[in-house]
């Protein structure tokens, strides 16, 4: 395990090379590679994605001058190791023909002229698509996965390709082969997983607008650990073809942004709905707490700043409906792992022979570094302590899973609650290398338990998630909550993180 407080070798390799692209293609660390200097290039990082479209679109930036303001704020933040792959030149020469496709006369997209970064994990025909593990470091899709393919048809750029954990397989990115991410808002500290590159980069200003993806909280842990805006959509709702798998039951791409407008402007072009949006009324909404599962053994800067939160909700005029949600726990524990480790070994092997790999599944985990290794020779690969045999995984799929579906179905029915709304995760960030046993209220919590417990159940049914941030601990580390609606509440989902987002405020922005 590299030292936390450290910047990795790969980490400062990887920042020498932006900072040396980036020379050559006409940006300075300190500014834009304009006249405009660094206050304005300072200005032009803090814009949402939304404000960045509308002034490059109208022209009153050019796409070329954000890029390269974006660049530069890249390079000064490479002790993040946020990027495994950023090619400052070719971002800049398709920021280039963006602005003189605006200057022909070519209507600008919703995304004009907008650089996101994607998670590495989802495929790009002008970069490599590693999934964070060595085997694939030097793999080439043919074509762009149809998520970002969208994008670009949308006039977006690809700001290169963000860190993760490695396969996806975890929740803090402390990736051995291309080296830990960092939190922004405290280097020492990990971003969360698996999208910890995407979720950095945009909580450190890189990038408003960012690609990433969930299975079993790899949108969410990473957006409420870095103090930012992280949005699941049902399962289904934008493809995940071209991406690296876990499970078909469970993956999907999803946004990162600083804000609610942001990913509902992601949402409308991966999901091609382009259906207005407006802030929700918070006054009479119903909002549904079940204690007995979500606000358990939470750390007690989590517990304060949650019930703060909702206590800012119900000032808004929103109702919180307290009930109960019996036998969730247990139908978690038949179908969450279960269907994963056996899924992966079958979709990731489908997914490497499908894109021309060049390398099979024995041998992508021969490769692997030694903890995905060892986490797949006892959860995944036949002969371990978890494998899981077909008649388990028959049963998970086709009694217990549907049975986990109904009961939210009943739920929602019964309360008439528009989401339900939890404490994101048990604990702030924990330390980079923390990561079998944390400490609560003096007592130790299993690692997995403090991070992924409370976002397992809305990803296994497939349910749409938002998380908003909701304060910093005393120690400076975020807080968030989220939001699970009914499955294909998506808009409405949305339309009430726009009002919550304006009750429950915004962070500082880290200091990196």
């Amino acid at each position: 395990m590299p030292d936390p407080t450290e910047i990795s070798r790969r980490a400062f390799v990887l920042g020498t090379t932006a900072t040396v692209a980036m020379s050559a293609a006409g940006a300075s660390p300190g500014g834009t590679g304009s006249s405009s200097g660094t206050g304005d290039a300072a200005h032009l990082v803090d814009l949402s994605a939304v404000d960045a479209v509308a002034h490059m679109s109208q022209g009153s930036i050019s796409a070329e001058k954000y890029a390269q303001a974006l660049l530069s704020r890249c390079q000064s933040a490479h002790a993040l190791n946020a990027f495994i792959t950023l090619d400052a030149t070719r971002v800049l020469e398709e920021a280039r023909a963006r602005d003189r496709e605006r200057l022909a006369g070519v209507k600008p997209g919703p995304l004009f002229g907008l650089p996101i970064p994607v998670k590495d994990s989802v495929n790009t025909r002008d970069y490599p698509t590693t999934a964070g593990t060595p085997a694939l470091r030097h793999f080439r899709p043919a074509e762009d996965a149809p998520v970002v393919a969208a994008l670009r048809g949308a006039g977006a750029v690809v700001l290169g390709k963000t860190n993760l954990h490695e396969l996806s397989y975890g929740w803090t990115s402390n990736n051995l082969a291309f080296g830990a991410v960092h939190n922004p808002y405290d280097l020492t500290r990990i971003p969360g997983g698996s999208s910890g590159g995407t979720a950095a980069a945009v909580a450190a200003h890189l990038a408003p607008l960012g690609v990433a993806e969930d299975t079993e909280g790899s949108i969410r842990v990473p957006a409420a650990f870095c103090g930012i805006a992280g949005f699941r959509p049902t399962t289904g709702r934008y493809s995940t073809r071209g991406c690296v798998p876990i499970s078909p039951l469970f993956d999907q791409v999803g946004p990162h942004a600083r804000n609610v407008a942001d990913l509902a402007l992601f949402d409308s072009v991966a999901a091609n709905d382009r259906r207005k949006l407006e802030p929700a009324r918070l006054e009479g909404v119903r909002l549904g707490v079940v204690r007995d599962y979500w606000f358990t053994d939470l750390a007690p800067e989590v517990e304060r700043l949650t019930e703060i939160a909702l206590a800012k909700l119900k000032d808004a005029g929103a109702k919180i409906v307290e009930t109960q949600l019996p036998g969730l726990a247990a139908l978690i524990d038949l179908t969450t792992d279960t269907v994963q480790n056996h899924d992966v070994r079958v979709a990731l092997a489908r997914y490497l022979q499908e894109y021309g790999a060049g390398v099979d599944l024995a041998t992508l985990i021969a490769r692997a570094s030694p903890d995905i290794q060892k986490v797949f020779a006892r959860d995944v690969l036949p002969g371990g302590a978890n494998f899981v045999a077909e008649p388990v995984y028959a049963a998970a799929r086709d009694q217990h899973l549907p049975a986990l579906r109904r009961l939210y179905r009943e739920y929602f029915a019964r309360t008439q609650v528009t989401a339900m709304v939890f404490p994101a995760t048990l604990v702030p960030a924990p330390r980079i290398g923390e990561e079998l046993t944390i400490e609560v209220r003096g007592r130790p919590l299993a690692f997995e338990t403090a991070v992924a417990r409370n976002i397992a159940p809305g990803s296994t049914a497939g349910l749409p998630g938002l998380v908003l941030p909701v304060g910093l601990t005393g120690a400076g580390l975020p807080v968030a909550i989220e939001f699970d609606a009914p499955a294909a509440a998506d808009r409405a989902l949305l339309a009430l993180g726009l009002a919550a987002e304006g009750v429950l405020g915004r962070l500082p922005p880290p200091r990196i």
